[in-house]
């Protein structure tokens, strides 16, 4: 039996001692995995960061809230997002500066979604003065939850050689989106109260939490051995091209982030009393979902710089749709064009990320996350504003959405672009 100095310096993939604790992804299928990240994103991001959308109207009917209230407890969870997403990038090198035992992914991931239970259950709780405080708490969580659940699941698909099977994990917003959607539209035709919905919400992210618990235990894969290590800065990419996908994933990020705070909205404005008002977002979250099976159709051979030029331009055109064309089909297809790429996106930015920086998944997925996060941020404080100085609310939303639309087609240049100059890193 090896000593345990040599196993930290074996490939744990060849490593004897490592046995017991690779047990964690070799014992588990790769649908078992997919499927417990799905339902991990669905109960972080589908209802700890997508929850308010549904249950703004609720919120500004009991009027808890004004619009301007809204797109600030929007901004506290976006901001709770950055620097949820600015730890995780971090978290590596100050773990290895305070010599502290490295954060095990399955751990962190158990306590981004019992903390997203706790904190939606708590916005049932009548103070305003508190709202803000756990709307940021909660964008902290979502962003270690993401971050930890992609980078568990990712890496433990990857050592399976299913690594495809991870498009499936990024339907979890969109499953997540339409079953609180859905949920919303019957508590608003039976006269809820937004309270009893942030309970309800809580309740159905403990059910999914509880459905999932037991996958994610066990340890993660040791680190790569020493010339692993250099092989793989050697397959990585230059830091120009890093910046340039960063850029671009956080042009995403505000692109989307005016549609998906204020659809609801959007939509009683243009199409008041229509029984459809409360299901544009379950139909955008059903796009959401739909495009993670669609990722895994997408052939091997297409540079995955093009499939996101694509992505980006069918978002924008969706995001335009609802100046466009502001009727029942105008918002039914745009929402279904800004939720069908939105898994798409997330999934091919984030393997290609992994790729130019294979030392470290969870940091340059942090990196990438920050990046979003920043971005989308602006969101709902460039559309209060030009509410404020818009001559009425539909000119406001008309300039914010278009504003929006132009960020996804200056996204889809710099793919382009790097295309060019980066041709030799096609998939």
């Amino acid at each position: 039996m090896p000593s345990p100095a040599h196993c930290r310096k074996t490939e744990c993939d060849y490593n004897p001692c490592m046995n017991k604790t690779m047990t964690t992804f070799t014992s588990q299928r790769p649908h078992v995995i997919a499927i417990a990240g799905m339902l991990a994103l669905a109960v972080g991001m589908g209802i700890g960061r997508f929850a308010f959308t549904p249950l703004m109207p609720m919120m500004l009917h009991d009027r808890l809230i004004d619009l301007a209230a809204a797109s600030w407890l929007a901004s506290a969870n976006y901001l709770g997002y950055l620097l949820g997403a600015v730890l995780c990038t971090m978290q590596p090198r100050i773990w290895l500066r305070l010599q502290l035992p490295p954060l095990v992914s399955s751990r962190m991931v158990r306590f981004g979604l019992a903390a997203t239970c706790t904190l939606t259950m708590l916005m049932a709780v009548d103070s305003a003065a508190l709202w803000p405080w756990l709307r940021f708490l909660a964008g902290i969580v979502t962003a270690i939850t993401f971050v930890y659940t992609s980078s568990w699941c990712l890496t433990h698909l990857s050592r399976l050689n299913a690594a495809a099977a991870g498009a499936v994990i990024y339907a979890g917003p969109g499953i997540g989106i339409v079953v609180s959607g859905l949920m919303a539209s019957v508590m608003v035709l039976r006269d809820w109260r937004a309270g009893s919905g942030w309970l309800a919400f809580g309740a159905l992210a403990a059910l999914m939490t509880a459905l999932v618990w037991r996958t994610f235990h066990g340890v993660d894969p040791l680190p790569l051995t020493q010339s692993a290590h250099v092989e793989s800065k050697q397959q990585g990419g230059s830091n120009a091209e890093k910046a340039a996908l960063t850029v671009a994933y956080g042009l995403s990020g505000f692109g989307y982030i005016i549609t998906a705070t204020f659809l609801p909205v959007i939509a009683r404005a243009a199409l008041p009393g229509s029984a459809w008002l409360d299901l544009f977002w379950p139909i955008l979250g059903l796009g959401v979902a739909c495009g993670a099976l669609l990722a895994t159709r997408i052939p091997a051979r297409i540079d995955p710089r093009l499939v996101l030029v694509g992505c980006y331009l069918m978002q924008a055109t969706g995001v335009a749709l609802s100046n466009l064309l502001p009727s029942l089909t105008g918002f039914a297809l745009g929402s279904i064009l800004v939720g069908l790429p939105f898994t798409v996106i997330t999934f091919f930015v984030m393997q290609l990320g992994r790729k130019l920086h294979p030392q470290s998944a969870s940091g340059i997925i942090g990196l990438l996350s920050a990046s979003f996060a920043l971005c989308q941020i602006g969101g709902p404080p460039v559309a209060a504003l030009l509410l404020n100085i818009a001559p009425d609310h539909a000119t406001g939303f008309a300039w914010a959405l278009y504003l929006a639309a132009t960020a996804l087609l200056a996204g889809a240049g710099i793919y382009l672009l790097m295309m060019k100059l980066f041709p030799a890193n096609s998939r």
